[in-house]
């Protein structure tokens, strides 16, 4: 008896420790982090999975004591991929003292950025915006962690160099694209690395909003490339896969870029889809340890941010990854200068993350003052029919060519 009172004691007390600690982060200040995303409009493919996983990943460390004892607050807004709406979402959100900034838009952030740059506010960059922005030593403010389109588009024709036998000589690639800023940004890269490679590239603009590829697809037919990189959203992915049948192109020949997902296959047909690839920059799946948490945590119990569909994709671990690292530097700005955090902290914070992989949900990514991106890892994956089978490890590849290119963009950018 005397026992299970002990037990009994025991757990009380570390429950009441646990809401203590609790308790105690909800009565410091808040770590803010603002969203404006597009829930709206083109993006609504990602966004909410992206801003779910943020907000279970806040629950989540708001229960476990907050960060260093700082609850975290997700505050999230609305931009509609329009430019402006975005700058206007930035302004609100500055006065009201956030200076942590996430816009999940190519147009957008690149409309931004050079406020904020001004300011000396924080951008999270990742798997957005423009290519040079990892160059830290010119975009002091900006944070690309994880690998750049410029990046993504490097590696895959080291993947495909890989797959025709070391030798890009003599092959054919093509580059399909929505043909505004998003799909635009790796054609740079491509030619360059065109040139020393002495591949021939094709180029396939798509209009906005990417279901019209017929006169794409009928120049594939005729030119033959031996692969195809993609660089489409959502449904432009259902669209090239009926296109593909249609102009008997291989499934197994077209690589996209990482804005593939579980609903986009579903839409395909799991079994048409069967051979389709993607260079990736986080690990997809349910079994990532922190994922599986938020699915026995929350979902299990319906507690979790938004509906559990959006847990089961791709994209809501792409969200995790994002968070997972900027949760990483607000806990370094705080263990290394203190409370309160300032955008100067969070930048030296960031720029000390180091191997950090978000305990399996990214590459492993290594800040520096002039690297703000961390390595530009990804690995290439293949639908199987059921699932996605990584065909290579995590890697990076003419990094030595994208730098060379990153320099000599960022060389001509200025604040205004």
């Amino acid at each position: 008896m005397k026992v299970k009172q002990h037990i009994r004691a025991v757990a009380l007390t570390a429950a009441l420790a646990a809401s203590a600690t609790v308790a105690a982060a909800q009565d410091k200040e808040p770590i803010r982090f603002g969203l404006c995303f597009d829930l709206s409009k083109s993006y609504t493919f990602i966004s909410p999975q992206v801003a779910q996983a943020a907000q279970d990943l806040a629950m989540y460390t708001n229960e476990n004591g907050g960060i260093e004892g700082h609850p975290v607050e997700i505050i999230i807004r609305d931009h509609g991929n329009e430019p402006q709406r975005g700058v206007e979402c930035y302004e609100q959100l500055k006065r009201e003292g956030v200076f942590l900034f996430n816009f999940l838009s190519t147009p957008v952030t690149n409309a931004v950025l050079p406020r904020a740059m001004k300011d000396g506010n924080l951008l999270m960059q990742s798997f957005v915006g423009r290519g040079d922005a990892v160059d830290g030593e010119v975009f002091e403010w900006v944070f690309p962690v994880g690998p750049t389109y410029w990046q993504q588009a490097a590696n895959d024709v080291a993947f495909i160099k890989g797959q025709m036998g070391g030798d890009l000589s003599k092959a054919k690639i093509g580059f399909i694209y929505l043909d505004y800023p998003f799909g635009q940004e790796p054609i740079e890269i491509l030619k360059t690395l065109s040139e020393k490679e002495g591949f021939e590239l094709e180029l396939y603009p798509v209009p906005l909003p990417g279901s019209d590829q017929a006169g794409a697809w009928s120049k594939i037919r005729r030119d033959k490339p031996d692969y195809v990189i993609s660089w489409l959203l959502a449904g432009g992915h259902v669209v090239a896969s009926k296109e593909m049948r249609r102009n008997r192109f291989p499934i197994d020949r077209y690589l996209s870029v990482n804005w593939l997902n579980e609903v986009d296959i579903a839409n395909i047909g799991a079994q048409e889809a069967k051979g389709i690839l993607r260079g990736t920059n986080v690990a997809g799946g349910q079994e990532v340890p922190i994922v599986k948490t938020m699915l026995d945590t929350y979902y299990a119990n319906g507690k979790g941010s938004g509906p559990e569909s959006l847990v089961r994709d791709v994209y809501y671990n792409t969200g995790m990854a994002i968070y997972s690292a900027g949760f990483e530097a607000a806990r370094i700005a705080i263990t290394e200068n203190g409370w309160p955090i300032t955008p100067e902290s969070m930048k030296n914070a960031y720029e000390s993350i180091e191997n950090f992989d978000g305990n399996g949900i990214m590459a492993p990514v290594t800040l520096t003052d002039k690297d703000h991106g961390g390595g530009g890892k990804t690995r290439v994956e293949q639908w199987n029919g059921e699932t996605w089978v990584p065909l290579t490890d995590w890697s990076a590849d003419y990094l030595d060519v994208v730098w060379d290119v990153i320099k000599h963009s960022s060389a001509t950018f200025t604040v205004e």
